[in-house]
């Protein structure tokens, strides 16, 4: 049987769902012919058609369990009628990005693409370990949050599909870029904080990154931040997501995630999204700037 109840589009589209609504319901169709049910993490899914951004912003990729773009919702019904809970991190983040929310890594979704958000990501498939390191070292600028122990609240249980996945699993790409993830679980559970940049950054159960670290990588904050310069592009990779929590976020994530957004992405320019290998260089000792602040979350 269908996993989706059948919708009419002129009942349910609305002024802001019209443009990517077809987009959605093909995905939905097709997913009903293979008896599968598509999640924002389902592998081979591909990027939804969205509405139109401002030209002038540059794009970010999105891709993670962790709902930053979608919203913690139960299904596609939800989704559509906007009746889901949104996290708290979109609307700053599309202050001065335009979102490519997508779920698997291949060179189309990364095409033209310089900045890639992943939160929490579902373990990567041998072919898009290649792609996502390819696109690094050819200028690509990736803000990774890998969490060992994640603490955040979910609506769902644990085992479905629609949860933010509980335990990290990337150890290849961590390891071909020289970095080892640890968790220490004799640690006490509660936020605790790292101070990184002169911002305090909430953490919950970190993990952190063995030393020595190879390459051009470099640890700080106690091995819960790694910085990687490969290639022609960095990655920035932070052991734990508590900042991301969607229910209960700090109150120093929106400045958390602000730094962390410099760190990785540095000035990010206007109508950025050309080719990966045109990104800033990661040497520039000045401190990037963006317009203002993101504001910490209610």
């Amino acid at each position: 049987m269908c996993p989706f109840q059948c919708l009419s589009p002129a009942a349910s589209e609305t002024s802001e769902t019209r443009p990517w609504i077809a987009a959605v319901l093909a995905i939905a169709l097709a997913a009903c012919g293979n008896g599968q049910v598509i999640s924002a993490e389902s592998e081979g899914a591909s990027s939804l058609a969205l509405p139109a951004t401002d030209a002038g912003q540059p794009e970010l990729g999105v891709m993670g369990t962790i709902p930053l773009y979608w919203g913690e919702s139960s299904g596609l019904g939800e989704v559509l009628a906007g009746e889901g809970e949104a996290h708290w991190a979109r609307a700053p983040l599309e202050q001065r990005f335009a979102l490519r929310p997508m779920a698997a890594i291949t060179p189309e979704n990364l095409a033209g693409l310089d900045y890639l958000l992943m939160a929490q990501p579902r373990g990567l498939a041998p072919d898009e370990n290649v792609v996502l390191d390819a696109w690094v070292r050819e200028g690509g600028r990736l803000l990774l949050f890998a969490d060992p122990m994640m603490t955040g609240h979910s609506r769902f249980s644990i085992g479905d599909r629609r949860r933010p996945q509980d335990v990290i699993l990337l150890s290849p790409i961590l390891a071909h870029w020289g970095l080892a993830l640890e968790f220490d679980d004799g640690q006490p559970d509660g936020t605790t904080t790292r101070e990184i940049a002169g911002v305090i950054v909430p953490v919950n159960l970190p993990g952190r990154f063995a030393p020595p670290v190879q390459g051009g990588c470099t640890l700080e904050a106690q091995g819960v931040l790694a910085s990687c310069k490969l290639g022609e592009g960095q990655v920035v990779v932070l052991a734990d997501a508590a900042l991301l929590d969607l229910h209960e976020p700090a109150a120093q994530a929106g400045a958390a995630l602000a730094m962390l957004l410099r760190r990785a992405f540095g000035e990010v320019r206007e109508s950025a999204g050309s080719a990966a290998g045109t990104m800033p260089s990661s040497s520039n000792t000045a401190p990037p700037a963006f317009p203002e602040p993101l504001q910490n979350p209610p």
